[in-house]
């Protein structure tokens, strides 16, 4: 039987030798190296990373690449500034996840991880065809660098992106499940989603929230086992897809109260690795 491990996100920008420290000391061996100033992206900096990852015995499964200019995590100017969906912003934004491509290979991380944006329902929509030529062009880059290009699920339903996936027509294309955000978007309950795009599923953030209230701000992330999120689940039928990489913890708060957070996440999900 498979046996999962547990990860937790690590900042760039706070340094790679305090990040991987913190996981270190957390016992957890894997990380989601996150950075969102795609200028951190040089040699100088992934020697540090190479040197930490060793130093702490932490393995980086994904490089997840965030992208310059305004991101409004909402329902109303989310679909206008996330991603690579408000044709604004392409240009700089393919050049960002190249270089994040670039620093993933230099690292030998076998993939990048970003938000595409809120990709539109109905493949008739002129943003759709830009998207998807933007998309190619990511990922052609990322396999000709041996590297996979994960979807963060949030701002799209599941048969969306499976559209998605399905009308780009390549290989080095996978999912990075956030079942939280399917629920804080409103957009599917994540075992269900499952049996829509499980078998593209190559990481995992460990995440838990609530459904929106409101039809304009995002559904309330809560600590693991505090939400709708059903992990005792979720993570059987994950490797009933064959899903055998890392479950990332995911906590969106700062200081002491994430570190507890993240102990007690651990405590809920070692039983069912």
């Amino acid at each position: 039987m498979t046996t999962l491990k547990l990860g937790v996100m690590a900042s760039l920008p706070e340094g790679p030798e305090a990040e991987f420290g913190k996981a270190h000391e957390l016992g957890l061996p894997t990380v989601q190296l996150v950075c969102w100033q795609p200028e951190l992206f040089t040699e100088d900096m992934a020697r540090r990373v190479l040197t930490a990852a060793q130093h702490y015995a932490v393995e980086v499964t994904t490089v997840w690449t965030g992208v310059p200019g305004p991101a409004v995590w909402n329902f109303i100017e989310g679909p206008s500034t996330i991603g690579l969906v408000p044709p604004l912003y392409r240009p700089q934004r393919v050049a960002a996840l190249k270089k994040g491509a670039d620093f993933a290979a230099r690292l030998g991380v076998p993939s990048i991880t970003t938000h595409v944006g809120f990709i539109p329902e109905n493949p008739a929509d002129p943003l759709y065809a830009g998207l998807l030529e933007a998309l190619d062009e990511v990922v052609t880059y990322c396999r000709e660098r041996h590297l996979d290009f994960c979807f963060e699920t949030g701002q799209e339903t599941p048969i969306t992106l499976l559209r998605a996936i399905e009308d780009l027509g390549r290989d080095h294309i996978g999912v990075n499940l956030d079942p939280a955000n399917l629920l804080l978007y409103g957009k599917a309950n994540p075992l269900d989603a499952l049996d829509v795009i499980g078998a593209y599923v190559r990481g995992v953030h460990a995440k838990d929230g609530e459904y929106p209230t409101n039809g304009r701000y995002l559904g309330n992330e809560k600590p693991l086992g505090e939400g709708r999120v059903n992990f005792p689940l979720l993570v059987p039928k994950l490797k009933s897809y064959g899903f055998g990489g890392a479950l990332t913890i995911e906590r969106e708060i700062s200081g002491p109260k994430q570190i507890e957070d993240i102990r007690r996440a651990i405590q809920l999900l070692t039983p069912l690795l």
